[in-house]
C-alpha cells in the first residue's frame, strides 16, 4: 500500500500553522531609523519615504514614546546639520544635532537602546563619507575624524556606534578611541557588508547626503561579490565589532545567510529606503497590499539569518503584528 505523505496536515488551520512556524517576527526585532533636525515643532514628512519624517527634538520625543508603546526598544539616529564643510566638522560638535538628540533621548527614555549612525556624508559639503583630496577619499585621514565623532556620541550617552563609512580599519580605530576614553561599554554595530547599491536614493534625499560629484564605488562593495563580504565581516569582528550588518537586506539575503552560518555574532540587516519606497509606491497604486508584502519581506530577512532588522516599517510592522 502506497501512503501519501501529507505535509498539508500541518497547514490545515491557523492554530497549527502558528504552532509549527519556524520563523517569528516581533517588535523586539526592529530598529527604527530616525532623522533629526534643529528647530521646534518640526515633523516634516519625507516625500520619497512616506510615513517617515524629519523631526525636531520635541517631536523626536513624541515619536519615540509611540515606538516604545509599540514594543520597539531601539532606534538609530541620523542627523541633518545646520552647516557643512570639507571636513564635516559639525559631525563631532558637542552641540551637534545627533549629540543633542542622544542626550534628550537618554534623559527621557533611559532604557531605550540609542544607536548612532557614524559617517561624514551628511556633514561634508562634497557629500562623500570621508576626507576628499584630489577627487579621492583618503582612507587613513578619515579615521581620526571618525574616532572624534564616536567619542562625541559616546559622551552624549549613545549605547552603540554604527560606522557606515566603509573605510578600512575604522572599527579598530573607533574601538581604540572609545576604550582609551573610558567608553568600554559602548558597542559597535559595524556596517560590515555595505554594498554600492542603487537602493539608497530615498535615504540620500532624506539625509541630504548625495555626493556632489562621483560615486562611492571605491569604498562601498561591488554588488557582484559575496566572498568579499565574508572578508569584510571577519575583519570587522577581529577589530572589535559587537554586531555586524548587511546593507541592503532584500537583494542580499544570500549574504545575510552566509553571515549567520559563518559568524557567531548577532547579524543586523538594513531594510533600506529603496526597498521601502518601491513597496509604498506600488501600494499607493493599488497594485499590491503593503501590509502583506512588507511582512513577507521582513520575515524573509529574519529567515535568512538576521537577528536585528533596521527598517522604516518598524512602527507599522509592530502595529500589524500586535493586531
Amino acid at each position: 500500500m502506497n501512503l501519501i505523505n501529507r505535509p498539508r496536515r500541518l497547514r490545515s488551520s491557523q492554530s497549527i500553522r502558528d504552532l509549527v512556524r519556524e520563523t517569528n517576527l516581533s517588535a523586539a526585532d526592529f530598529v527604527k531609523p530616525l532623522f533629526v533636525v534643529k528647530g521646534e515643532n518640526i515633523r516634516e514628512e519625507i516625500s520619497s519615504m512616506p510615513d517617515n519624517y524629519h523631526l525636531s527634538l520635541d517631536q523626536l520625543l513624541k515619536e519615540v514614546e509611540e515606538l516604545i508603546d509599540l514594543g520597539i526598544r531601539a532606534v538609530i539616529l541620523f542627523g541633518l546639520p545646520e552647516y557643512k564643510d570639507a571636513e564635516g566638522s559639525s559631525a563631532w560638535q558637542q552641540d551637534g544635532i545627533v549629540q543633542q538628540a542622544v542626550r534628550s533621548l537618554k534623559n527621557n527614555f533611559p532604557e531605550l537602546l540609542v544607536i548612532t549612525d557614524l559617517c561624514l556624508c551628511q556633514y561634508t559639503d562634497h557629500g562623500h563619507c570621508g576626507i576628499l583630496e584630489g577627487g579621492k577619499v583618503k582612507n587613513d585621514a578619515t579615521l581620526s575624524r571618525l574616532a572624534k565623532i564616536a567619542i562625541s556620541h559616546a559622551e552624549a550617552g549613545a549605547d552603540m556606534i554604527a560606522p557606515s563609512d566603509m573605510m578600512d580599519g575604522r572599527v579598530a580605530k573607533i574601538r581604540q578611541a572609545l576604550d582609551q576614553n573610558g567608553f568600554t561599554e559602548v558597542g559597535i554595530m559595524a556596517y560590515s557588508a555595505k554594498y554600492h547599491s542603487a537602493f539608497y536614493g530615498p535615504f540620500r534625499d532624506a539625509a541630504h547626503s548625495a555626493p556632489a560629484e562621483g560615486d562611492r564605488s571605491s569604498y562601498q562593495m561591488d554588488p557582484a561579490n559575496s566572498d568579499e563580504a565574508l572578508k569584510e565581516m571577519k575583519l570587522d569582528i577581529e577589530e572589535g565589532a559587537d554586531i555586524i550588518m548587511v546593507k541592503p537586506a532584500l537583494s542580499y539575503l544570500d549574504i545575510i545567510q552566509k553571515a549567520s552560518l559563518n559568524f557567531n555574532l548577532p547579524i543586523a540587516a538594513y531594510n533600506v529606503s529603496g526597498e521601502y519606497a518601491v513597496v509604498k509606491a506600488a501600494a499607493e497604486k493599488g497594485w499590491i497590499d503593503e501590509k502583506s508584502v512588507a511582512l513577507e519581506i521582513l520575515i524573509s530577512i529574519k529567515r535568512a539569518g538576521a537577528d536585528i532588522i533596521i527598517t522604516y516599517w518598524a512602527d507599522s510592522a509592530a502595529r500589524w503584528l500586535n493586531d
